[in-house]
């Protein structure tokens, strides 16, 4: 046993210094890996993007209300009635001046025109109640100020500017046959709220003709106990006055991007399946040729006594170091171009634009290095087997 792991050594450290002599064939396969990781990487990151904008801009103290049975807040209602039943009820937080904090709100859709493209695209528009930026997790005003109650004045966030062409603080958009005034820009590290523009609850109803009705109320819990929670919903779904679903913010966030990334992760999958099977065509000629310049040298080996598993072994490690380099080049070459760029597209439960960032993370980069490492592991396998196979006799007479 150890004689073999000797050899092994003894022909891995061998292979391992003659890839200078190969750099050609070598960075080849070096690039074709790293081209399919950054494919790979690039879909997956805007899943995780997605699923930043989404579930992790919740508190867990902040809990979303909608009318039993609603998958969405556009497919939910409440009336004024309704809404101060769910603000009276226990668990919910109140501020200094003994009010609780909650956000009825209204979701609506409005037109906008994305940059660089011809086509216009949904925007979603909140109406928000004067609590709404105390229960976002990490909002902050940018540039201009709030909106005042009872104005056409807005407020739209960092993704929407970004996204969206003639959206500025200052400048007048015409939404719902109504002028609005964008006094405010506004940030959530990276959050839904980004991808939105708010005007006054009680306007929105106007403009869009919705009575008195709401669409979804956001509360603050006074602690974040599942005690607490647990009993704003048994009071609530008791009270026959009202049929509510109660979630905290993360849950329900994870509920609305779901079929989001289930399909970017399964677009990034097959991509880089379907690239990934060029990609081994690519290394398994790498190393067919990485062999066959070195038959006499594997012959002469094993006419030494070395076994055929020192001489895949030594193929295989060799494959894996040129996976490993492919694979963290596509890692690196993402997280220097690709993340944080801003981009949008289309959230079907809502049917809005949502932007969103390319997110790089670790694990992501990981992903492309193990990746990396399978496709030319199966690559160098085949052509091992062939170099430790070949009949020594064979070998020496290769010129």
């Amino acid at each position: 046993m150890a004689n073999t792991f000797s050899q092994i050594g003894a022909v891995t450290a061998m292979n391992v210094r003659n890839i200078p002599e190969r750099w050609a064939s070598s960075l080849v396969a070096v690039v074709g890996i790293g081209g399919v990781t950054l494919v790979l990487i690039a879909v997956l990151s805007i899943a995780a993007g997605f699923r930043q904008a989404l579930e992790l801009s919740g508190s867990q103290d902040v809990v979303v209300v909608l009318r039993s049975g609603s998958t969405n807040e556009m497919s939910s209602g409440f009336g004024q009635n309704q809404v101060t039943i769910i603000a009276d009820a226990p668990g919910i937080k109140r501020d200094a001046n003994g009010k609780p904090m909650i956000s009825a709100e209204l979701y609506v859709l409005t037109e906008g025109k994305l940059k660089g493209k011809d086509t216009g695209a949904n925007l979603p528009f909140r109406g928000v109640s004067p609590s709404a930026p105390a229960l976002r997790k990490s909002f902050k005003i940018e540039e201009g100020r709030m909106m005042r109650e009872g104005t056409n004045e807005i407020m739209v966030g960092d993704g929407v500017v970004t996204n969206y062409e003639n959206i500025a603080v200052g400048k007048t958009v015409r939404w719902g046959n109504a002028d609005w005034v964008i006094v405010g820009r506004f940030s959530d590290d990276g959050g839904i709220a980004e991808s939105e523009a708010w005007a006054d609850a009680r306007l929105v109803q106007q403009v869009w003709k919705r009575g008195q009705s709401f669409q979804s109320v956001r509360a603050r819990l006074t602690d974040e106990s599942d005690a607490t929670l647990k009993n704003l919903k048994d009071t609530l779904t008791k009270d026959p006055r009202v049929q509510v679903a109660i979630q905290r913010e993360p849950a329900f966030y994870a509920e609305q991007q779901a079929m989001m990334s289930a399909l970017i992760k399964g677009a990034g999958i097959f991509f880089a399946i379907m690239m990934g099977l060029a990609a081994i065509f690519a290394a398994v000629n790498t190393m067919f040729n990485a062999v066959a310049s070195r038959v006499r040298e594997i012959a002469t080996l094993r006419a030494m006594g070395f076994g055929a598993a020192p001489v895949v072994f030594s193929v295989l490690v060799e494959a894996l170091m040129l996976g490993a380099a492919g694979g963290l080049l596509g890692g690196v070459l993402a997280l220097l171009f690709l993340n944080g760029m801003q981009s949008s597209t289309m959230n079907f439960q809502t049917f809005s634009q949502i932007t969103y960032a390319f997110t790089v993370t670790p694990q992501l980069m990981i992903t492309g290095i193990i990746y990396g490492l399978v496709l030319t592991f199966i690559a160098g396998l085949v052509p091992g087997i062939r170099a430790a196979r070949m009949p020594i006799t064979t070998g020496l007479r290769e010129l």
